[in-house]
């Protein structure tokens, strides 16, 4: 069972930085594919960035594209989401998901929320103006 704890969000002005971090508890992230989604206020959940399990591809949502950044600690077990240049139409819940991988998806990133199998508890990011 893999349990995912999200932290790292609060409020930042426009232009400022944050990292988010999503821990594993219970079991490795080796050999699974991750991403993070954020749902804004009276929004649906969107997605904004996923790697493979391999961590050989990674996509980012047009919006972040270019300030955003993915990365992983597989030692520690930790996901991150370095966000750079925010603005205020990033102020959302931020939730992080795995699913496994398998050797026929080595390089394939899911970029639909039904296709992960665990989520986080999600984490607040406000961006003020």
């Amino acid at each position: 069972q893999v349990q995912l704890v999200e932290s790292g969000g609060r409020g930042v002005q426009a232009g400022g930085s944050l990292r988010l971090s999503c821990v594993s508890s219970g079991r490795s992230f080796s050999g699974y594919a991750m991403a993070w989604f954020r749902q804004a206020p009276g929004k649906e959940r969107e997605f904004v960035a996923a790697s493979s399990w391999r961590r050989s591809i990674t996509n980012y949502a047009d919006s972040v594209k270019g300030r955003f950044t993915l990365s992983t600690d597989n030692a520690a077990n930790t996901l991150y989401l370095e966000m750079n240049s925010l603005k205020p139409e990033d102020t959302a819940v931020y939730y992080c998901a795995v699913r496994p991988g398998t050797l026929s998806s080595d390089s394939t990133y899911y970029t639909g929320q039904n296709e992960y199998n665990y989520w986080g508890q999600g984490t607040r990011v406000t961006v003020s103006s």
